[in-house]
């Protein structure tokens, strides 16, 4: 079964080709960065229109790509949500449009699921079941993973999430638009132990995550500051050792909770290199294992979502012809695939 995916959730416009024996064939992204970087963030209405004037042309392209013809493909999966939705409804609107004139079943696939399901695109993709870290500009997420659409949310944030965190304190330090790789990159030449931020919820028990506050932290730091490039640099330092403790004492919690030892970590955050270092370093200490998508598909992409929709298309769920998006939808509502 060769499956087309859409994602259109947010800032990047992302189609793929999936097939059950071949796996990926081809896949295509469009980043609006610099649509956006004159406005500091997303704009909603500027990522829509660009999402409608994009999406067809690089849908022609994975068809060259792969050497197919629309009537080869039997089914196809778009983002229905979380995400904006304006964004939403383009991708949605044509999907279904597609799959109404080719005559094959359509799904709305969950965004944050086909974050977490981005590793099973990977050579060694992880075993059932496993704990997800699932981290991205708008959420932070800790997931216990039994089977598909078989999800325990073990953490979740109170309020900002971790690359939302990243964006905004690297707004206020005056870093470009988009802030967190910015951030991480600066960090580097920061001196380590200058500056000591807390590590949110981690003085009580779970694994719910508070980014609001560090970001908080971080600020009122920088504003006693001289705004010379060294200061800059030490407060992205402190700021970024603190997010990524913060995660991995989460991250740990949630392992010994389930007595797990397989770790996937997707989203953006998750390409982050110092995460990436104190991650390895906690599945060594346990004895386990951690799971990254590769890098090109920590970001939002096509091809996570047309995995995704064909993990369910072919367990033979699809949707009726109505063109609906979801803003917000909890990942545990999702209906198990066997």
């Amino acid at each position: 079964m060769l499956i087309l995916g859409i994602e259109t959730s947010c800032d990047e416009t992302g189609v793929a080709l999936y097939e059950s024996e071949r796996g990926l064939l081809a896949h295509a992204l469009h980043s609006q960065v610099k649509l956006h970087a004159g406005y500091g963030g997303v704009v909603p209405e500027l990522a829509s229109r660009d999402h409608v004037r994009k999406t067809l042309p690089l849908l022609r392209e994975i068809l060259r790509q792969a050497d197919v013809e629309p009537s080869d493909i039997g089914g196809v999966a778009y983002t229905r949500g979380p995400g904006l939705i304006g964004a939403l409804l383009v991708g949605a609107a044509i999907g279904r449009s597609l799959a109404w004139a080719w005559n094959v079943p359509a799904i709305g696939v969950h965004h944050m699921e086909g974050h977490l399901l981005a590793p099973m695109l990977e050579a060694e993709p992880p075993e059932f079941p496993f704990v997800a870290l699932l981290v991205s500009g708008g959420h932070s997420l800790l997931v216990r993973v039994d089977r598909i659409g078989g999800y325990q949310i073990l953490g979740e944030s109170v309020d900002d999430a971790a690359g939302e965190a990243f964006d905004k304190t690297a707004k206020l330090l005056g870093l470009p638009y988009p802030g967190g790789p910015a951030l991480a990159k600066l960090a580097e030449e920061g001196t380590p132990g200058r500056f000591k931020f807390p590590r949110p919820m981690t003085d009580r028990p779970g694994c719910d995550f508070s980014f609001s506050g560090l970001k908080t932290a971080a600020i009122n730091a920088w504003r006693e500051l001289e705004p010379t490039l060294e200061n800059r640099a030490d407060v992205a330092r402190a700021f970024e050792e603190a997010v990524v403790e913060t995660l991995v004492i989460k991250c740990r919690r949630a392992l010994q909770a389930t007595g797990l030892k397989r770790l996937v970590v997707a989203g953006g955050v998750g390409a982050n290199r110092r995460l990436r270092a104190r991650l390895l370093e906690l599945a060594k200490e346990r004895g386990g294992r951690v799971y990254y998508p590769r890098l090109e598909f920590c970001t939002d992409n096509g091809a996570m979502i047309a995995y995704a929709g064909w993990r369910r298309l072919v367990a033979g769920q699809t949707e009726g012809a109505a063109i609906e998006v979801m803003p917000r939808w909890p990942l545990d509502q999702l209906p198990s695939v066997a």
